[in-house]
């Protein structure tokens, strides 16, 4: 594909279908040369917040109780587990990108991933967002929603959904 885009971002969440639309971006996608704006891929990553991971509301105790406490040493490990399992995606994410010759710039970000996505590829004024699909069927969908077809809807860049082999 062309050689105008300055900034591609890659969202990716760890799954095998992201990396493999890493890939895809990687093997097919082509960046300006221009040396004196560099061009980039950005590898995504959006953390959910610990209230969403924990399904608790935010300041909520688990297992009942009044939601106005706060447990922290629980919050504390939920966030430190989150941080480990980003840190683990972006490695991955690494490592496929070391086999290419290419600018790429990792981001991680806390928040809801519909939002974030739309959020931070608005913000880089990204040319273009790529993305893997799950290909949730539709009862799944509905009650899950889907994250590209989202991205699809509100993010004002192009957008290349890359489905999976199977």
């Amino acid at each position: 594909m062309s050689g105008n885009l300055r900034c591609i971002v890659v969202a990716v969440d760890g799954s095998e279908e992201s990396m493999n639309a890493l890939q895809w971006a990687l093997d097919n996608l082509k960046l300006r040369d221009d040396p004196d704006a560099p061009a980039s891929f950005v590898v995504l990553h959006v953390q959910p917040p610990t209230s969403i991971a924990t399904g608790l509301n935010p300041g909520a105790i688990p297992f009942g109780g009044p939601s106005d406490l706060e447990v922290p040493a629980f919050t504390a490990a939920i966030q430190a587990h989150q941080k480990r399992i980003s840190e683990a995606i972006i490695a991955h994410a690494l490592q496929i990108v070391s086999h290419k010759n290419a600018n790429v710039q990792t981001r991680v970000v806390v928040g809801d991933p519909k939002d974030k996505i739309c959020e931070v590829t608005e913000n880089l004024h990204a040319d273009l967002l790529v993305m893997g699909s799950r290909a949730f069927g539709p009862i799944k969908r509905m009650f899950l929603g889907s994250v590209s077809n989202y991205c699809t809807n509100h993010v004002q860049c192009p957008v290349i959904i890359v489905k999976g082999t199977s």
